[in-house]
């Protein structure tokens, strides 16, 4: 019998519980809880109070498309159970997260051998931006392990004639196009292998009749998920449409169809994805050592068909985000995290015992030294809710209209808390309060000064004149009333 500490299910266990440490420490003080959090749970308390459908979700910060609704009609249940409080769809993002370390160990075991799942696992479950990215609710947090998942039922599919799971597929890839739309990049990857587990069935008549039956259910399904947004568009003008053709159309400043191009900016992007991986900066020197070290991995699984499956993810996505034109935010990656983690455990393993221990502690340990919880928590979640419920008494119970100054932020938050507390807050192109709570933040680094601001919510309100101030949590607090 094998002593315990010999046993890889013992050594799963350590690295899932390090990656639940991780994400889960303090998880109320350290989540983000800013205008797009705010913006998400007062959609879906809608839905949960009212009944309000959802057929459109986030909108897009380049191109002003909507994504799909599913993210809402996923996390309302964990704020449903969590009594409306915002942690509980943090708590669900963070269970994904924790899944997707759980995922690319039984991928990677399947697709390579065990040891090389344990380090797939290890290094997933502390790299500081995959960690981050798992602490609070956002739709592209969901996306790595939404890819993951695609990216194996595609390989059973491919190679065991799993053809049910076109079905699971189908629901996958449509979860991950309603986190992020650079998902579709994760299309050519997957028909590609569609084709060639055609071409491998192609002679076998009862074989190749299941498959394209399969093929036409997954599209069924795709689509139906899709329908919301085709219902929000027919009856808006096929406004998200519109700007998809726009996004597409206006080349000089979004994307570059002039794929040749995209390769200069491979070296930048490829050093972007690993320094984000195990520092979370965008640009690190040592990260390029990470290529030929890659390039040996590859070498010697040559001969496994996974590999290249794995090769095409990680290529198309690094030329889709190299040709497009804008700033590459880290959650922008999130579809190759997976890729990109699994071609390093596989790199490592084919190291020389002397070389790929040490290489592995220290990039553990790189990671570890970059964790968020090394540093002070943000409380973005108590200060909002803090400062909503200072306003609340400030107002003694009249109405009153609400303004937010800020560097990067809106003031959905603080609403949302309004909202629980049926605070007597209105619309100024519905109604005209006698006082107007204007919140600056941060205090001390944006000019808070209220006064010909030209916030619209600040010009709608007219001539007016500071009541009182406060500041709360670092929150510069304005009361205006009319000028008399």
């Amino acid at each position: 019998m094998k002593v315990i500490w010999k046993k890889p299910q013992f050594w799963l266990g350590l690295v899932l519980s390090l990656a639940a440490f991780l994400r889960f420490y303090r998880l109320p003080a350290y989540m983000e809880f800013l205008g797009d959090q705010g913006r998400d749970v007062l959609v879906v308390w809608r839905f949960l109070t009212r009944g309000d459908l959802m057929f459109i979700g986030p909108q897009t910060s380049v191109g002003n498309m909507y994504l799909g609704p599913w993210y809402y009609y996923l996390i309302a249940p964990f704020l449903w159970l969590f009594h409306f409080s915002p942690v509980g769809p943090a708590v669900l993002v963070a269970f994904l997260g924790l899944g997707a370390v759980w995922l690319i160990w039984w991928v990677t075991k399947e697709w390579f051998a065990g040891d090389v799942g344990l380090i797939a696992a290890l290094l997933m479950a502390v790299s500081p931006v995959v960690v981050y990215y798992s602490i609070f609710s956002w739709n592209p947090n969901i996306m790595p392990f939404f890819a993951l998942l695609s990216m194996w039922l595609l390989w059973r599919i491919w190679q065991r004639h799993e053809y049910r799971k076109l079905i699971w597929l189908a629901v996958s890839l449509a979860m991950v196009l309603n986190s992020h739309y650079l998902g579709l990049l994760l299309l050519p990857v997957v028909g590609l292998f569609w084709l060639w587990a055609l071409k491998d069935v192609w002679h076998k008549r009862e074989e190749r009749k299941r498959l394209a039956q399969f093929s036409v259910i997954a599209i069924l399904i795709f689509l139906f998920f899709l329908s919301p947004l085709v219902l929000f568009d027919l009856k808006h003008n096929f406004a998200n449409a519109r700007a998809f053709e726009k996004f597409f159309a206006a080349r000089q400043t979004t994307v570059n169809f002039k794929f040749y191009k995209g390769f200069l900016r491979l070296p930048v992007i490829f050093n972007q994805l690993y320094s984000q991986l195990l520092v979370r900066q965008d640009y690190w020197q040592p990260a390029f050592w990470f290529l030929p070290l890659l390039l040996w991995g590859i070498w010697r699984e040559r001969k496994n068909k996974a590999i290249w499956l794995l090769v095409l993810w990680l290529v198309v996505g690094l030329l889709g985000l190299a040709n497009y034109k804008q700033h590459v935010y880290a959650h922008y990656y999130g579809f190759l995290w997976p890729a990109a983690i699994v071609l390093l455990a596989i790199s490592l393993k084919h190291l020389w015992w002397f070389l790929r221990w040490p290489i592995l502690v220290g990039l553990v340990g790189l990671s570890l030294w970059h964790w968020h919880g090394r540093y002070p928590p943000n409380y973005q979640l108590a200060r909002a809710q803090k400062v909503a419920n200072f306003i609340l008494d400030k107002s003694r119970g009249d109405k009153f209209a609400l303004a937010l100054i800020a560097e990067q932020n809106y003031d959905a938050p603080y609403r949302y808390f309004f909202l629980l507390r049926k605070a007597p807050l209105v619309e100024l192109h519905q109604e005209m309060p006698r006082q107007l709570f204007v919140i600056c933040e941060p205090w001390g680094k944006v000019n808070c000064n209220p006064i010909g601001h030209p916030k619209w919510q600040i010009a709608a309100f007219g001539w007016a004149e500071i009541d009182r101030q406060w500041e709360v949590s670092g929150v510069k607090i304005f009361r205006l009333v009319h000028l008399k």
